[in-house]
């Protein structure tokens, strides 16, 4: 499978309403966790992705404030999250929502959001690290995001057993 960092033009991103009134209606609400949320969000992570993508969270909450966002239903349950200045300053990913609430646009609140977080950091471009074929239309038609060619591994190329990735 073909992968590869993408580059984000912060000074372009599109209008977003921070209340989605979709989302409301049934009952998702998306907020930077606290400190004593971690190990929830970090088990979450593990149970529906992977030790991976829950590691590079664990460090965002290490971060002031910290870069994380989660997607929670009914104040109880957590469906969805997004890092960035996880894999490296700058750097959004990963993200990810829960299968059974695809679909939602949990995914584009939770991108728009981290990468405000970036832009107000005073950043004009964010990369999106090691993008996956399949998700390349939807960083494009959210955010403008363009392929850096060559850009894999990048600066994951030190990354030990980067190949059990594949």
């Amino acid at each position: 499978m073909k992968k590869f960092d993408m580059l984000v033009k912060l000074y372009e991103l599109p209008q977003f309403q921070t209340e989605n009134a979709t989302l409301q209606a049934n009952g998702i609400t998306i907020r930077r966790p606290m400190g004593n949320d971690k190990d929830k969000v970090i088990d979450f992570i593990k149970t529906n992705f992977s030790t991976v993508w829950a590691n590079e969270c664990e460090v965002s909450f290490y971060n002031t404030p910290f870069s994380c966002f989660a997607a929670v239903k009914n104040n109880e349950e957590i469906i969805g999250f997004a890092c960035y200045d996880a894999s490296g300053r700058n750097f959004f990913g990963p993200i990810g929502v829960k299968e059974d609430y695809r679909g939602y646009g949990l995914g584009k609140e939770l991108l728009l959001r981290s990468v405000y977080a970036i832009r107000e950091q005073g950043y004009a471009y964010c990369i999106i690290g090691m993008v996956a074929e399949k998700n390349i239309a939807f960083y494009q038609k959210t955010v403008g995001a363009i392929e850096i060619p060559d850009s894999y591994p990048g600066a994951y190329k030190d990354t030990i057993g980067i190949e059990s990735w594949e």
